[in-house]
């Protein structure tokens, strides 16, 4: 079983219309979104949720007011003033960091579990895809990133199935390392952009801290050919395989539209690059 992760420096690049092409050509596979926080990969393989979960990635202070002798010790150590006057506490401003369970001298202050999201187990007509969507302005992606990844995995083996394709998230944050912890393959898509070239960067070195093989694609390469030999002589000193060029087209925006991967939308040199780059990862 071999898992690859499909990730950029930045958003935008086109990751997630790779990851989807992917989808299609793969076969015996098991597809993830790890983009908890923004995931989109759903609109490009349809799934149908066959079970939704829970998910509680933090905690949340809660004050008994039948035991609380309102000292106030908990309204001044409370740095993200997250407390009223009237000892009860915003959901919104609480950080979840215990410290006013910790002074309370009557134990009035309890920690309880914080719904942050849900995941789920879908079918789509490629095969099964776990995905996850994580509630407004709540944290712990990293931690519902490693949740879906062992749900996939299981599914994997316990199917004797072939791949994980995984659509990992933008930037080099958590949620990144969460899903390039144990792939094989870390696939970054970049864009002849100088932001894309220095995310491109960051990204690269989080990889290369995790000595994970790593390869390169530059989507819309033809945009600015100055800047994709600047990428290409990156990868050449950092030995890193540049598996593909992929050229801009108009119809990749009319196939998102259509709700469809490009492979299958149509052939044109997008489809055949992807096709060829696929083929290379394999």
């Amino acid at each position: 079983m071999k898992q690859i992760v499909i990730i950029s420096g930045k958003g935008g690049t086109g990751k997630t219309v790779l990851t989807a092409s992917f989808a299609s050509l793969a076969e015996n596979k098991v597809m993830v979104d790890c983009d908890v926080d923004a995931a989109d990969l759903h609109l490009l393989l349809h799934p149908i949720v066959k079970e939704k979960q829970e998910f509680t990635g933090g905690k949340t202070a809660n004050i008994d007011l039948k035991l609380c002798i309102e000292c106030g010790k908990c309204i001044e150590v409370c740095r993200f003033d997250a407390i009223t006057d009237d000892f009860e506490v915003d959901p919104i401003a609480c950080e979840g960091c215990a410290l006013c369970s910790y002074i309370c001298p009557v134990e009035a202050i309890a920690m309880k579990d914080n719904k942050s999201g849900n995941w789920f187990i879908s079918e789509t007509k490629y095969g099964p895809l776990v995905h996850a969507k994580l509630n407004i302005a709540e944290e712990n992606s990293g931690k519902l990133v490693a949740k879906v990844r062992q749900i996939a995995k299981e599914i994997a083996e316990q199917n004797d199935m072939n791949y994980i394709i995984i659509d990992g998230p933008p930037g080099i944050g958590c949620p990144v390392i969460a899903s390039l912890t144990g792939v094989n393959t870390a696939v970054i898509v970049t864009e002849p952009t100088i932001s894309g070239i220095h995310d491109m960067k960051r990204v690269l070195e989080v990889a290369s801290h995790f000595k994970i093989d790593t390869k390169v694609i530059v989507n819309k390469y033809d945009l600015n050919e100055d800047k994709t030999e600047g990428i290409k002589s990156i990868c050449k000193e950092e030995n890193v395989d540049l598996v593909g060029l992929i050229p801009f087209s108009r119809e990749v925006s009319e196939s998102i539209v259509k709700g469809l991967p490009i492979v299958e939308y149509m052939e044109n040199d997008v489809s055949e690059e992807i096709t060829s780059i696929w083929q290379k990862i394999c």
